[in-house]
């Protein structure tokens, strides 16, 4: 096969109309295999000719799109020194642009034997592994542009490709779950009613799933488990995994900046799906295990992990920083996405062990002409020591402030809603910018509405799966005497009304939430019975129901506070109000209540963006 010395930039696969570039880093590596396979794939392995600045690469005249390839590296293996180059793995270009197929689990595609991790496995991984694959960069992009819409004006709907439309009656099967059903006309609709301005995609780079859950039956739904930083995930297309994803992702783009709606994507930059040192090699740990991952300083066979998943990328080396800017800047110029969530944001500041605001990526995005001109928005914490740095992050950036969502579906915390709204402030600087959640990762998706209060435990069958992650925050109302502890769907439904007035307060600004703080407390409230009328929750009325929920809202099951002088009427158990009908965890008279205001979804903002100057 014929092979030209070719180019070392850009990195990764490049199809320019008459053949294909490849160029792979790696610093450890002593020669470099290009393997391409074809329809029944058999494989032919070419080697790259030339290295310069750590960079192999090569030129393949005729190679077009469609072409499945991988790597092998050729390259010291010793795992007690952070080595671990072995060419009988068949490696993942870390800049494919599309892959097709899944990793189907076996011991060939570890570098170690099963029982010594020091040892060397030389069986074959390419039956296991999926491809990389050269994509046509070319599409017609004609009519659409940046939409640009202000912080202050923006609604994001944070969705997930294939939840978002698998069940959804009134799309046509075939692409339900698929980037082309996220933009069928009855989606559309749904979105724009809404009045939603930005869809925040959880993870569409491509993701492994794990060996843990196919173990048993099950699949990574979320997606945090990425394994491609530039390639869409295949198992959210609808016709092709060769490159067909790319194309039927730009559609996707096209299609929502035509309706006003931005696409913001949730990226997961601290991690790879590799794992830890007893992980799969997969890619970046055969090519560069030193340059790809953080190693503890004294034992590199061990990954220093912030993560909770097994490893960390080493963004103190310039080839995983290159990486993490190179990808940015692809989803911006060439699939035309306005902004990020990153996942874990504080995992990338850690250059040595703390979290610095000042770190090298910060400066990069910070003076980077295209990265610094979209929506960037941080989850600001990791695991790690130090980690929680809600209001550290520095300009340009916003944070997500999970307080505020804790607070505002927390009736018992409602005094604490305007801290929350305006953020942690620090010494010496301004309130921060930040993205005020509501609800985020819904368990389900309602066809007609979102659930931004969604108002049950979170105990449904978890598929055999064990409980992980920051618990939701869940409203327990309960009663006293012989049935404490248990739900009481009267005080339920008080609670919920009361929780839709205290947000709406929340929403109309410091002057409602002063004016609702003003207000007397019910409990406090001189209560007048009506001849003929017995008091309690069903009986008098919005203020029976208000005493109501602040007593579930008191801890130890006391009584009421009494304010001095202020006589008090007793209270009687009264009859149930036939309007309290009890629907499961909902209760008619919050959900008409909630109607009656046009529904809290219009009311309530999910972001609050910048605040206006004081």
């Amino acid at each position: 096969m014929e092979v030209w010395p070719g180019s070392p930039y850009p990195l990764g696969a490049n199809y320019d109309g008459g053949g294909t570039n490849f160029a792979l880093f790696s610093e450890v590596a002593e020669r470099v295999e290009l393997c391409l396979f074809d329809e029944n794939d058999r494989e032919t392995r070419v080697d790259l000719p030339e290295r310069e600045a750590l960079i192999w690469h090569g030129y393949l005249p005729r190679v077009r799109p469609g072409q499945r390839y991988g790597f092998r590296v050729h390259g010291p293996y010793e795992p007690e020194a952070g080595l671990r180059c072995n060419p009988a793995k068949l490696l993942l270009d870390p800049y494919s642009k599309a892959i097709d197929g899944h990793v189907r689990w076996n011991e060939a595609v570890f570098g170690y034997r099963f029982g010594d991790p020091r040892s060397l496995n030389t069986t074959d991984s390419a039956p296991y592994m999926p491809r990389s694959v050269v994509v046509n960069p070319f599409f017609d992009w004609t009519g659409d542009r940046t939409l640009r819409i202000p912080y202050h004006e923006t609604v994001i709907y944070e969705a997930h490709v294939k939840g978002m439309t698998m069940t959804h009656p009134d799309i046509p099967e075939e692409v339900r779950g698929t980037y082309s059903g996220l933009v069928h006309p009855v989606v559309i609709k749904h979105l724009k009613d809404l009045g939603v301005t930005a869809v925040e995609l959880m993870p569409v780079h491509q993701f492994v799933h794990d060996h843990a859950l196919e173990q048993r039956g099950l699949r990574n739904y979320w997606g945090y488990n990425t394994i491609g930083f530039f390639a869409p995930h295949n198992d959210y297309a609808s016709f092709g995994t060769r490159g067909e994803q790319v194309q039927e992702f730009k559609t996707m783009v096209k299609q929502l900046h035509r309706a006003g709606i931005e696409v913001i994507l949730d990226v997961v930059y601290n991690h790879t799906a590799e794992g830890n040192h007893l992980g799969p090699t997969l890619s970046f740990r055969g090519i560069d295990n030193l340059n790809y991952y953080r190693v503890v300083p004294d034992q590199p066979e061990f990954y220093y992990d912030t993560t909770g998943t097994g490893n960390s990328l080493n963004v103190r080396a310039h080839e995983s920083l290159r990486l993490i800017m190179d990808s940015l800047r692809y989803w911006v110029l060439e699939m035309h996405v306005d902004g990020f969530r990153f996942d874990l944001a504080s995992a990338l500041a850690r250059e040595f062990h703390a979290v610095d605001r000042l770190a090298a990526f910060f400066d990069l995005v910070n003076q980077d002409p295209v990265v610094s001109q979209v929506k960037l928005i941080a989850e600001p914490w990791d695991v790690g020591e130090g980690g929680y740095q809600v209001g550290g992050f520095p300009s340009l950036w916003t944070e997500w402030n999970g307080k505020y969502r804790d607070t505002v579906r927390e009736p018992r915390r409602v005094r604490l809603a305007l801290h929350r709204l305006v953020g942690p402030v620090r010494e010496g600087q301004p309130p921060p910018d930040r993205v005020d959640q509501l609800r985020h990762r819904p368990r389900r998706l309602h066809p007609e509405r979102p659930r931004l209060l969604q108002r049950e435990a979170q105990r449904g069958q978890r598929r055999g799966q064990p409980r992980r992650g920051k618990p939701q925050p869940v409203v327990e109302p309960r009663r006293r005497g012989p049935h404490r502890g248990r739900r009481d769907p009267r005080a339920a439904g008080a609670a919920e009304a009361q929780l839709h007035r205290d947000a709406a307060a929340v929403a109309g600004g410091p002057d409602a939430v002063a004016r609702r703080r003003a207000r007397p407390h019910p409990a406090r409230q001189q209560q007048r019975v009506l001849p003929g009328q017995r008091a309690g929750v069903g009986g008098l009325g919005r203020g029976a129901g208000e005493l109501g929920a602040h007593r579930v809202r008191r801890q130890g099951g006391g009584a009421a506070p009494r304010s001095p002088g202020v006589p008090q009427a007793p209270v009687l158990p009264g009859p149930p109000d036939p309007r309290l009908e009890h629907r499961g965890h909902r209760l008619a008279p919050a959900r008409r209540a909630a109607d009656e205001r046009g529904g809290l979804e219009h009311r309530v903002r999910p972001i609050v963006g910048h605040l206006p100057e004081r």
